[in-house]
């Protein structure tokens, strides 16, 4: 999964966690002053300073390796298990699993942070791409997946037209471009579910819209592997070649597309 789901996940948490360390230089105070900036002091949304410490140590932690960011998101939700970053500290450790290439706990996670927040996109963005990605034709519950990928794509999809920023630092730009990225990538895991569905002009169309989106060149490749299924060859070995004419491809993104240009292109 790309990293705008880590970035995103981080960019709420970091507002919050820089005020309270802002707030946390404050002088000492006295009595019921002091009583008023401990308060002041929270984290919002956190109810107790020994909260606000916990939230803080996992933001820290998601700037380094997955294992302590599952630490320190299993001790948030064992002394707090009430916070109101529950969902939050669940995709942290989700996408912890994830980058640890372990997508049966990764999808354990994302499925929990859904259940605590139904209007979590990271949550849902990480189900429809799991199950897209590992999803085989021959699989014995393969529609039951691939009908959760619809499902959980669509939600990204929805929930994105209404929701508001995670981080007020963030301009309308930026956000603007994070959702375009997440709304592309949903495109993307359907378009996948279409290919396993043998549905081509149904992945095309999908992918079409990711790559309009974000013309991402992973993108580009698994688009010219729809044309190739549905027998046009033309269309995509001009993918191909949109693809390999980029700069500073990733080896796998390159041999893919050399490979694919290469049967479209056999005579």
């Amino acid at each position: 999964m790309k990293s705008i789901l880590n970035g995103i996940l981080a960019a709420g948490l970091a507002a919050a966690s820089l005020a309270y360390a802002q707030t946390g230089q404050a002088k000492p105070a006295q009595g019921g002053q002091a009583q008023q900036q401990q308060q002041q002091q929270l984290i919002p949304g956190t109810k107790s300073a020994g909260e606000s410490q916990a939230v803080m140590a996992l933001f820290q932690a998601a700037q380094g390796p997955p294992d302590g960011v599952i630490k320190a998101a299993d001790e948030l939700l064992a002394k707090y298990a009430d916070t109101t970053f529950k969902d939050s500290a669940l995709m942290f450790e989700a996408d912890a699993y994830q980058r640890k290439g372990d997508p049966e706990k990764a999808q354990i996670f994302a499925e929990q942070a859904l259940a605590a927040n139904p209007k979590n996109f990271q949550a849902s963005t990480l189900l429809a791409d799991t199950l897209a990605q590992r999803t085989r034709e021959n699989d014995l519950d393969r529609e039951e997946k691939l009908g959760k990928v619809d499902k959980y794509a669509n939600m990204t999809i929805e929930t994105l037209k209404t929701a508001t920023k995670p981080n007020p630092q963030l301009t309308d730009e930026q956000w603007e471009t994070f959702k375009k990225q997440f709304v592309a990538q949903a495109h993307r895991d359907m378009g996948l579910a279409a290919v396993v569905r043998k549905k081509y002009d149904v992945a095309i169309t999908e992918l079409k819209a990711a790559v309009d989106l974000d013309a991402e060149p992973a993108f580009m490749v698994q688009l010219a592997n729809a044309y190739l299924q549905a027998g046009k060859k033309d269309e995509a070995a001009a993918m191909c070649d949109k693809v390999l004419a980029q700069q500073n491809l990733h080896p796998a993104v390159k041999k893919a597309a050399e490979d694919l240009k290469g049967l479209a292109t056999k005579k």
